[in-house]
């Protein structure tokens, strides 16, 4: 009785909003890529306040917490109920939603001008440097705007009677150590831990993409939004696992010198240099294993979000140089 759906498409030009509507560009485009890396970033690590509250515990007290991550989850519970496994989601959640905007925009805008500056063939060529490059500049943007929330974390999971959450632990820790004692006393160790992080995570990712994409042997633009979903989620574990491995000896120490206060007159390039000592090798890789955990699945997690959220804004505006032949 009624013409199909088909058949009205055929006769008639039916017009679409998505069609009519320019693909972002400039600070449009960029906004999106850092509201999508804001919104990945500050949902997983927030997912994993958890994991995250027993490898510090593991870190800081290692005497007491030395049987494994299980049995360190169980003490925690046992010992301080299980609310105590959420200690710090507030910094976490706002410090890596700051750190997310930064880190995944600034990737995108860096590695966009690398391209522009030596041409996109030559770029393809030399793609890893690319990737390292931009990686690098972004994350140390993101670390000035991570490193506050970061040291309050620390302080709140290391000490918990210090405050009762984000905003006074915050005040608090600016109050009583000030802005450079306080807050930065950690910005070494967390650019010494976060810049090779990132640096292993996007190279590392892109690379795996590359190849995965590689052995589908299918154009990238005509695979399902699930598929490249799950190509996010395999390359990410794998830059995840390869990104905590590099950064596992800068993360012990970052959460050694956020612990408690430093000696007066005493700098941090001389504390992190006393406390590798006195660490050692095995200490530096005390809680590898539950970092691995987190890191890889937080990765994976991070660029499927990533990517499905660019792919709702529209934000499909960067510029691809990696070889994958079809």
């Amino acid at each position: 009785m009624f013409p199909s759906q088909t058949t009205l498409k055929n006769k008639f030009f039916i017009p679409s909003v998505a069609a009519d509507k320019p693909a972002p560009t400039g600070v449009d485009l960029y906004s999106r890529f850092a509201f999508a890396g804001a919104v990945c970033c500050a949902v997983t690590h927030g997912a994993m306040t958890p994991v995250d509250v027993v490898k510090t515990r593991m870190q800081l007290d290692p005497e007491r917490y030395n049987q494994g991550m299980i049995a360190s989850f169980r003490k925690v519970v046992a010992q301080e109920g299980a609310g105590a496994l959420l200690t710090g989601v507030g910094p976490t959640f706002a410090g890596y939603f700051l750190q997310g905007a930064f880190k995944f925009g600034g990737y995108e805008f860096w590695k966009k001008t690398f391209i522009d500056q030596i041409g996109v063939e030559k770029a393809s060529e030399n793609r890893t440097a690319i990737y390292l490059g931009a990686a690098a500049i972004a994350e140390f943007f993101a670390d000035v705007a991570l490193c506050p929330l970061e040291a309050t974390r620390i302080r709140l999971v290391s000490q918990p009677d210090f405050a009762t959450g984000l905003v006074s632990g915050f005040s608090r820790l600016l109050r009583e150590e000030g802005v450079m004692r306080g807050f930065y006393s950690g910005f070494g160790p967390i650019l010494f831990k976060q810049v090779p992080y990132t640096m292993a995570k996007f190279v590392v990712y892109e690379r795996a993409a590359e190849q995965i994409l590689r052995s589908i042997k299918t154009p990238k633009d005509q695979l399902s939004p699930s598929t490249m979903t799950l190509v996010n989620l395999s390359s990410g574990i794998i830059a995840g696992t390869a990104a905590a491995i590099i950064s596992q000896p800068a993360d012990t120490l970052l959460s050694k010198i956020n612990k408690q206060k430093g000696g007066e007159g005493q700098s941090v390039t001389s504390r992190l240099i006393s406390m590798a000592g006195q660490l050692g090798t095995k200490g530096l890789f005390v809680g590898l294993g539950p970092r691995i955990v987190m890191v890889a699945s937080l990765t994976a997690g991070q660029f499927a979000i990533y990517g499905d959220i660019k792919r709702v804004l529209g934000a499909t505006g960067g510029v691809e140089i990696a070889k994958v032949e079809t």
